[in-house]
């Protein structure tokens, strides 16, 4: 960046803020009041998880299902355990249930409800499962669940827990909203606790922590808007605001108070606000640039959960930007020189030592470059090792622990029956004629008889499945004359030209043998049927589909664009290439420990994390988005001090010693901070933003320590004056 000076515009905007100073933080107390009770109220509008891709063909199946067959798509399931260890598989045991169950059955909401079919596990028949059919779609019913909840009449000697995708989803509103408490109730008091040893007064520390907050409320309130206007928002996107709102938000004001308080040693208020916005002002809008590329290229992937996060991303750094260049000048130009009040202790000594030890540590790294570069390359590569083991996979209750209703009923599905026929593959097959007809009757038996061909089939089912063998027109003889016809219909397995078979797998819905026979059904010939593939393993593995055909574009959109604005930032070919390739070693040793710990169980017990085997598909595209916006932002802010220094000493080696003097302890606060507010969500229920605070706490604290204090001062010696080379008529065109 070029030397700023009382030209550029930044410093007149900064004065500009600094005469209307008091009208400036007047609008955004408004703002702000007018902004808390839609946050508030953001939470509760936002019933989908935003997992399902737009144009899915799992999805397109089950409209087939639902259209035609009546089959809802929108289910509970009722897990009944005998509390004395009756059994409840009998018939009149199941009976029984069914009577107990009637004035749920008689609710307008209600479609249908019958016993789970699935095969059942040895010495667990305490247990019955009901599914509930709802004719309401999932946005309705999880407005109103709690009073679905209590129509669910008591089973007579039983307890009854709610399960199911739409129980799950239930809960995890609830955990939305505990969670986004809980993490401010951690990483609020932690921030302000470093900003106290930052600038050992009250004042200088409370304003990064009201320019996060305001920033975090007013995007919240805004999104509300956009909420009522894209029902397909996911339920995610608060913690996600919240999250990196309160992070980036107190980083920004934290460098803006940093140089406040620097230039005020040497200037009068008014010049100190304008020269801060000339120098941190223009580094934050940068930084902020740098993180909205990560948010941008998340919607290259077609699913609403990362339209949601790329809304929600791109808002909250917009939000904090702004803050920082005009609510936080303005709040520093009323307090002047009253920035020093309420001091807890002094920091001169504490500066001094501070000064002394980076300085020490950058011409220690200087001192031997390649040593140190080739060590800590090392050691981040041996880091990012588990990544080459990682396996992505579709959770649905496991993302919350088992003190949920709905995770703890998932798990005694899973204890009393096979949880491979819990989540069969459906084909929805449209028929030549009537499915009592031999024509489709032969074409079903066909077809089903080519499944069961594919090794990893288990078993298949369709209507034909319990009549008796024969030609196909002894088989619509059978069905004419018994009288199932009706039966099937009741159950909705068939109904005039659709039926529905079912095929179980040998092995677990999320296992990538399933994911192969998902793909085999789908490109299989099936004479004189129209199939589509539909169930819980095509719907997962469509989710992971579409986010493998974005990873390229993302890639691709992140790498360019960083680099465009980092070269536009220093006019440099080598610093912006450099930055990209060590941001790839910090991420890479971060989705390491996520892969570590979430897959491969090392230290979960001590997180609170109850499911490993694998990683969200997710979480390793926002860890990369958002982790290589946020690593930018330190960059930024280090390169802007140390290129400042080079412009007036020319001396390469000089420069960064001072750069990192003056930006280490401020770098290593910030990141602190941001490990703080990102990392108390470690310590929340949804295990989701659980690997995701992981993940970014960790990236951020390796880049923060090992890349900018260790990586960039050795590579800043060793390429010497190449770090600045640009070609001749970019450097004319910075000069003019």
């Amino acid at each position: 960046m070029k030397q700023h000076g009382p030209e550029t515009l930044l410093y007149r905007w900064g004065k500009f803020v600094y005469r209307f100073r008091r009208a400036v933080a007047a609008a955004w107390f408004i703002l702000f009041c007018l902004m808390v009770p839609l946050a508030l109220q953001l939470p509760s509008l936002l019933q989908q998880n935003g997992f399902t891709p737009e144009h899915s063909d799992a999805l397109e199946g089950a409209r087939v299902l639902e259209e035609k067959l009546g089959i809802s798509s929108t289910m509970i399931d009722l897990v009944i355990v005998s509390r004395t260890g009756e059994n409840l598989t009998t018939g009149a045991a199941q009976k029984r249930i069914l009577e107990e169950l009637r004035p749920l059955q008689d609710q307008p909401y209600v479609q249908d409800l019958f016993m789970q079919i699935a095969s059942r596990k040895q010495g667990q028949d305490h247990i019955q499962a009901v599914t509930v059919q709802l004719n309401e779609d999932t946005a309705d019913v999880l407005r109103e669940f709690d009073v679905i909840r209590k129509d669910i009449p008591e089973i007579s000697g039983a307890d009854t827990y709610l399960a199911g995708n739409t129980a799950v989803f239930a809960d995890m509103n609830q955990a939305v909203k505990k969670d986004i408490v809980r993490a401010e109730m951690i990483g609020i008091p932690l921030a302000l606790i470093i900003l106290l040893f930052v600038f050992g007064t009250w004042t200088a520390a409370i304003l990064p922590i009201i320019g996060g907050l305001i920033s975090v409320t007013v995007t919240m309130g805004l999104l509300y808007f956009a909420a009522l206007w894209n029902g397909s928002i996911s339920n995610f996107l608060p913690n996600v605001v919240t999250m990196l709102g309160l992070a980036v938000g107190i980083d920004y004001a934290l460098f803006v108070v940093s140089r406040f308080r620097e230039e005020l040693q040497e200037n009068d208020p008014e010049q100190a606000v304008a020269r801060s916005c000339a120098s941190a002002g223009k580094a934050v809008i940068f930084s902020g640039a740098a993180v909205w590329i990560g948010f941008l290229a998340m919607a290259f992937i077609d699913l609403p959960i990362f339209t949601s996060f790329s809304i929600g991303g791109i808002a909250v750094v917009l939000v904090s930007v702004l803050a920082a260049n005009t609510l936080l000048p303005a709040l520093l130009g009323m307090m002047g020189h009253r920035i020093h009040a309420l001091p807890v202790f002094s920091q001169l000594r504490l500066r001094k030592r501070s000064s002394r030890m980076w300085r020490r540590i950058s011409t220690f790294v200087m001192a031997r470059p390649a040593v140190i570069a080739v060590i800590v390359i090392a050691l981040l590569l041996v880091a990012m090792a588990p990544v080459t083991r990682m396996k992505v996979g579709i959770p649905a209750a496991e993302v919350l622990p088992p003190s949920y209703e709905s995770r703890y009923g998932y798990d005694l599905m899973k204890q009393a029956y096979d949880e491979r026929e819990l989540n069969p593959i459906v084909i929805a097959a449209e028929l030549p004629g009537r499915y009592d007809t031999p024509e489709s009757i032969q074409a079903v038996k066909h077809y089903m008889d080519e499944v069961r061909k594919l090794p990893e089939v288990r078993r298949v089912e369709s209507y034909l499945s319990v009549l008796p063998r024969g030609t196909p027109e002894q088989i619509a003889d059978e069905l004419r004359l018994s009288g199932r016809a009706d039966i099937f219909q009741r159950y909705h397995i068939v109904s005039d030209k659709l039926a529905a078979v079912a095929v179980v797998s040998q092995y677990g819905d999320s296992h990538e043998l399933t994911q192969k026979l998902v793909s085999s059904l789908r490109s299989m010939e099936a004479p004189g049927l129209t199939i589509h593939v539909t169930g819980n393993p095509p719907y997962k593995l469509d989710i992971i589909e579409e986010i493998e055909r974005g990873i390229p574009l993302v890639l691709m959109f992140v790498f360019i664009t960083t680099y465009i604005v980092l070269f536009a930032a220093f006019r440099s070919v080598i610093l912006p290439l450099k930055a990209v390739l060590m941001n790839v070693l910090s991420l890479g040793a971060a989705l390491g420990l996520v892969v570590w710990v979430f897959q491969e169980g090392a230290g979960a017990q001590w997180l609170g994390v109850s499911s490993t085997g694998t990683v969200f598909a997710l979480l390793p595209v926002l860890i990369f988005c958002v982790v290589f916006g946020i690593s930018m932002d330190y960059e930024v802010i280090l390169l802007s001090r140390i290129q400042e220094r080079y412009e007036i000493t020319g001396d390469n080696e000089v420069s960064t010693m001072e750069g990192l003097e003056y930006t280490g302890g401020m770098i290593t606060s910030a990141a602190l901070i941001l490990a703080a507010v990102v990392g108390a969500f470690i310590f929340t229920d949804n295990e989701v933003m659980k690997a995701m605070g992981l993940g970014l706490t960790a990236a951020v604290l390796l880049d923060a320590s090992v890349v900018r204090i260790l990586l960039v001062p050795a590579f800043m010696k060793l390429l010497g004056r190449a770090n600045w080379w640009a070609p001749k008529w970019i450097r004319y065109s910075n000069k003019k």
